[in-house]
C-alpha cells in the first residue's frame, strides 16, 4: 500500500484518553484501491506516499491492517495525498490500464466501459475500439498517439478511481468498495 496519512496519535476523533490510542496509518492499498486503516509497528515513523507492505507474512513496517474504510473516514492530509498516490500506483503497473483500454466492453446495450472514464465520450470510444480491432494498445504513449483527441488518459484514470473511491458513481471499474455497514452512510 502507498502512505496517505501518518497519525502518531492515533485518530482525533477517538474519545479514548490520548494514553490509551495507538498510532495509525491511512493507507492506499495497491492491488484493489481500497482504503485502509493500519497500525503501524511500534517505533515506526512512515512518510506521505510511501510504498509499505501490508500482506500476512513479512511486515516491515505495518502491525497489521485494521479495517476498510471509505473516502470520508480519509483525514485531510490523506484525502490532499490521494491523487498523488493513486498516479504512482498507475505509474508502477501501466499495463493493467492498457489492458482496460484493450479489454472494456459493454455495460449495456447502451453504455460502455469506456464511457466511465471523464472525457470519453461516445465519439471517443469508437476510436478506441477501432483502433484497438486493428491492433492493441502497447502503453499509454501508443493510446495517445493513435487516438488524436485523447490526451492525457493517465490522469483520466485517475480521477475515475479518486471519484470510484468517493463512491461518486454506480459502477467501480477499478476500486473495491468497502462494504456498507448497516445503516451507515458515510462511505
Amino acid at each position: 500500500g502507498i502512505v496517505l496519512d501518518f497519525l502518531p496519535q492515533g485518530r482525533p476523533d477517538d474519545e479514548r484518553p490520548a494514553h490509551l490510542r495507538e498510532p495509525i496509518t491511512q493507507l492506499l492499498g495497491g492491488s484493489f484501491f481500497t482504503l485502509l486503516e493500519a497500525v503501524p509497528q511500534p517505533e515506526v515513523s512512515l512518510s506521505s506516499l510511501e510504498r509499505v507492505y501490508i500482506g500476512k507474512e513479512g511486515r516491515e513496517k505495518i502491525e497489521r491492517v485494521k479495517r476498510r474504510i471509505g473516502y470520508k473516514q480519509l483525514s485531510s492530509a490523506a484525502r490532499a495525498e490521494l491523487p498523488a498516490a493513486i498516479k504512482k500506483l498507475i505509474d508502477e503497473n501501466p499495463k493493467k490500464f492498457i489492458k482496460f483500454f484493450n479489454e472494456a466492453a459493454p455495460v449495456t446495450s447502451r453504455f460502455h466501459q469506456l464511457e466511465l472514464i471523464p472525457g470519453i465520450g461516445k465519439k471517443l470510444m469508437w476510436a478506441i475500439i477501432e483502433s484497438r480491432e486493428k491492433k492493441p494498445f502497447g502503453s499509454f504513449e501508443d493510446l495517445e498517439n493513435r487516438i488524436k483527441p485523447l490526451s492525457h488518459p493517465r490522469e483520466l484514470i485517475a480521477k475515475r478511481i479518486e471519484k470510484e473511491l468517493k463512491g461518486e458513481d454506480k459502477y467501480c471499474v477499478f476500486v473495491r468498495r468497502p462494504k456498507r455497514p448497516h445503516g451507515d452512510e458515510e462511505f
